[in-house]
């Protein structure tokens, strides 16, 4: 008797024999549907398309499916032990099994249910596995469906980008992208099971470099021009004494001519640094390519040379590292929303009162905003009764902003709350990064150079925190 023949009597012919059980026969439809389903999605993404760019992919694939492969292999031999314990209980078990024989009709009706089921399955199966891709690529699902993402989703919504799929941001193309998304979506899905994420969660140089994805949708060369800048801001006085400070922004780019301008076009060409933390809020070397070919090094005279870490190439979201998720502070917040009409200028100190409020600590958002109406509520019903009876319905309203403004900031469970994202556009009082990690005086060449500090290479400052500036009047700008 050859092995293969010992092999089948003793092995196969009871295997199947036993095997032929609904258990064991889901099971290894199941095995096959989900086996199936991998393999497409393998292939697909072998070559970029379909879902390949879903950060959250590598969950799918290498969990759930893989999952349900398992368990469907799991059900095939529970089946067998069962139906095999049932015949010896009943002294059923016969003496010789059955050959394999398609003519047998026992047999061929457990192939076909095995075909029939596994048809079925792969569809469902398929089906799902599209529709739970499809999910995934939306921000609802990276924002709410995981609860750690909740700072970013809240501030998502407010920022310039909200509408686009958070995968056209963080996800580069290619294989190469494929890959990493796959391993880094699994990865964060076993940080938030595990319990152990980073709070608060920063970017860390996890997203791709602009020239992978921002240049899909935008244009770095286009000469932008001037943008005219008109920030209102509210004194901390009884009247909430509006100033406002006019700038002209020298976007710039490249011209018709192939010239560089402005402030685009100040940092287009070869600039590398090298940053000593990874927000990369403190850069100690700076090097730009000089238009001859040459390159010109600046050290922060608070660095000790040479300086360690990696160097990388200057591009997009260097500075515009928060175009999709704005954090802002309390001041630029309660700014903006009283230019827009709430919390309205004629109650007495509600900048002041306000800013007191937002800048509080507090256990959580609920409490937050519980705390923030009543505090406000008992500022004006002790301190301007008459403004509490009168205006009312302003008071709540004021209460009302307010704690949205808290609520898209702030997340204490993060341990998010203002200035923790830093937003690397501009410079202000409050924002020591920005522009002055490297324009701030102290970067110099050997040759004594330092960056340059030309605050009119990026704009000209027309009026600066006037009450009423006459060139507003004069184009018309209330």
């Amino acid at each position: 008797m050859s092995w293969f023949s010992k092999f089948a009597k003793e092995w196969l012919r009871p295997g199947l024999f036993y095997g032929n059980n609904p258990l064991s026969l889901i099971g290894g439809a199941l095995t096959s549907a989900s086996a199936m389903t991998m393999i497409g999605f393998w292939i697909v993404g072998s070559v970029g398309h379909g879902g390949s760019n879903n950060p959250y992919l590598g969950i799918l694939v290498d969990l759930c499916l893989p999952g349900l492969f398992l368990f469907g292999l799991f059900l095939i031999p529970v089946g067998i032990w069962i139906r095999r314990r049932r015949l010896k209980a009943a002294g059923d078990v016969p003496s010789v099994f059955p050959q394999i024989n398609f003519g047998d009709p026992a047999f061929r009706h457990g192939v076909d249910f095995v075909i029939v089921a596994t048809c079925i399955n792969f569809v469902i199966v398929g089906t799902c596995s599209y529709r739970a891709v499809a999910y995934m690529d939306t921000p609802s699902f990276c924002g709410q469906a995981c609860h750690v993402m909740a700072p970013e989703f809240g501030a998502y919504h407010v920022a310039s980008h909200a509408g686009v799929a958070c995968t056209q941001c963080h996800i580069a193309p290619g294989i190469q992208g494929f890959v990493h998304a796959k391993v880094n979506g699994t990865k964060q899905l076993m940080m938030v099971i595990l319990h152990n994420y980073p709070t608060p969660i920063m970017a860390d140089g996890k997203v791709p470099a602009a020239r992978l994805t921002c240049v899909n949708c935008h244009n770095p060369d286009r000469s932008a021009g001037d943008k005219l800048v008109v920030k209102t801001s509210y004194g901390d006085d009884e009247k909430n004494s509006i100033t406002q400070t006019v700038l002209v922004m020298h976007v710039g780019g490249r011209d018709q001519f192939n010239q560089f301008s402005g402030i685009h076009g100040a940092h287009l060409g070869h600039v590398e640094y090298i940053a000593s933390g990874s927000d990369a809020q403190s850069v100690p070397w700076v090097s730009r390519r000089n238009d001859d070919g040459s390159t010109t090094e600046y050290l922060s005279s608070d660095a000790k040379a040479p300086i360690a870490g990696d160097k990388h190439l200057m591009d997009c979201i260097d500075c515009h590292n928060r175009a999709a998720h704005s954090f802002e502070l309390p001041e630029e917040a309660l700014n903006r929303d009283m230019s827009a009409g709430t919390p309205s200028a004629s109650l007495p100190f509600v900048h002041k009162q306000g800013l007191v409020l937002l800048k509080a600590g507090y256990k959580s958002g609920e409490d937050a905003t519980g705390k923030i109406a009543t505090g406000l509520q008992d500022f004006y019903r002790n301190q301007y009764p008459a403004v509490w009876n009168g205006q009312r319905a302003q008071v709540d309203q004021a209460s009302k902003t307010l704690a949205e403004i808290y609520s898209q900031n702030v997340f204490p469970f993060m341990k998010v709350t203002w200035g923790t994202h830093a937003d690397n556009i501009g410079h202000t009082p409050a924002l020591t990064g920005g522009c002055m990690r490297c324009h701030d005086g102290s970067h110099n060449a050997r040759d004594g150079k330092s960056i340059s500090q030309d605050c009119t290479v990026c704009h000209n400052l027309v009026a600066t925190d006037e009450a009423n500036p006459k060139q507003l009047t004069a184009l018309g700008i209330p």
